[in-house]
């Protein structure tokens, strides 16, 4: 009989978002009329048609696909010079970041990348991630042998957990200690909170003392509306020596569904082997990447390239303000409701504080049952999540105006 992966069974329940559903199907099949009125704004998922930019070079790539001269089979595994070159051209030379086309690996999600990540890094390295946490960080340390168990609490040991709170605005302090890779979300999820320039010197100036590698997921940037913040770990003088940032089309270009995101290494990133001789990061991804995934097809990195056209980056800015429309919206019925409530501003999540005494979960059943609301209870993103939930502001404009009525219909 084959042996299993045993760090499988340290994983605790399900993932957060399968347990939701699972949740949210046991309601509906009991309720099936108040199913018809429920309105989601649990997982992170878009709503909105994909821009019409995309869609005319979806459709001319199908077109190509069709003819045996402009038909392509296999493409580069870290993916087409044209996205990769626009990519480098819009989102970091043009804001004046050195990143070079060649330093970007084009993939099928950041939630991929996130966890395969660890594929390039050995055994007991010393691991930090902020808490409350987007899962999958957590849970991919887990499967692949980073941790010991969990605690009561849900805690693993082995992991640093940076907590995250509304005294530290849910930046974490510097560790007072050295670990060798640190987990960094900015623009956040699920708080919705953003760092400052300062906050990431501090973070980079931290990593160069200690050889820290900083795993910075800025999958949501696009939505940071606030000039003085940064978008980039790259905007920091240094983080190319300590960092691999991490992006997505998800979000703001509303590829959920199509799936194209990517991932930046720069050639000057270094690790360690055993026996201490330094080690370039970039070719150790570039053979991982060539290994194990064959590329994003053709027609999707077409439809990502043409959110860079000028109608593509005037469609992406629309579905933006039509997403930060709705976080304003929930916002504002959030505090009108009387509870205390961050993010919002220059992210697409709310992160709500609970009434007294009521915990996460007791919250997400409250909505759920008396006003037909999917929520993400905040316990699932860490210890430090509990008494908290976070609302998603992807959704049409009228559902999210029914979702403030409900609320305030709550209060």
């Amino acid at each position: 009989m084959a042996l299993i992966n045993e760090n499988f069974l340290k994983l605790k329940a399900g993932y957060l978002f399968p347990e939701i559903a699972r949740r949210v199907k046991v309601f509906t099949d009991g309720n099936p009329e108040a199913a018809k009125r429920l309105i989601r704004c649990g997982i992170g998922d878009v709503t909105e048609a994909l821009p019409e930019a995309v869609r005319y070079a979806m459709h001319e790539a199908v077109d190509e696909m069709g003819d045996r001269k402009s038909f392509k089979g296999y493409g580069p595994e870290q993916g087409y010079d044209f996205l990769r070159n626009a990519i480098a051209d819009n989102d970091f030379n043009a804001r004046g970041i050195e990143v070079d086309a060649d330093e970007i690996f084009i993939s099928d999600g950041s939630k991929c990348d996130t966890g395969n990540i660890l594929d390039i890094f050995g055994r007991g390295n010393k691991i930090a991630i902020t808490d409350p946490v987007y899962p999958v960080y957590v849970d991919t340390n887990v499967m692949i042998g980073n941790t010991g168990d969990a605690d009561e609490n849900g805690a693993y040991a082995g992991l640093t957990y940076l907590k995250c709170n509304p005294s530290n605005g849910f930046v974490p302090e510097i560790p007072t200690e050295r670990v060798d890779i640190a987990y960094l979300c900015y623009p956040n999820n699920p708080t919705g909170a953003v760092a400052t320039r300062t906050q990431l010197e501090a973070w980079v100036a931290y990593a160069l003392k200690n050889d820290t590698i900083l795993l910075y997921d800025s999958a949501y940037e696009a939505f940071i509306r606030d000039p003085e913040l940064p978008h980039s770990i790259f905007e920091i003088p240094g983080a190319r020596d300590c960092a691999i940032e991490f992006r997505s089309f998800s979000k703001n270009g509303g590829f959920t569904g199509v799936r194209c995101a990517f991932v930046v290494i720069p050639k000057s990133l270094k690790g360690k082997t055993a026996s201490g001789e330094t080690q370039a990061i970039h070719p150790l991804w570039s053979r991982r990447h060539s290994t194990k995934f064959n590329g994003a097809s053709y027609i999707v990195q077409k439809g990502a390239e043409a959110l860079y056209s000028p109608e593509g980056k005037s469609q992406t800015r629309a579905l933006i303000e039509h997403y930060m429309g709705n976080a304003a919206l929930l916002v504002q019925a959030c505090k009108d409701a009387g509870l205390a409530v961050y993010g919002g501003e220059n992210a697409p999540y709310v992160w709500v504080q609970c009434p007294a005494g009521v915990t996460s979960w007791q919250m997400f059943d409250k909505m759920l049952n008396e006003a037909n609301v999917v929520i993400t209870p905040g316990s699932g993103f860490g210890s430090a999540g509990e008494g908290y939930f976070r609302i998603s502001a992807f959704n049409s404009r009228a559902n999210v105006e029914e979702v403030c009525r409900r609320i305030g219909a709550l209060a």
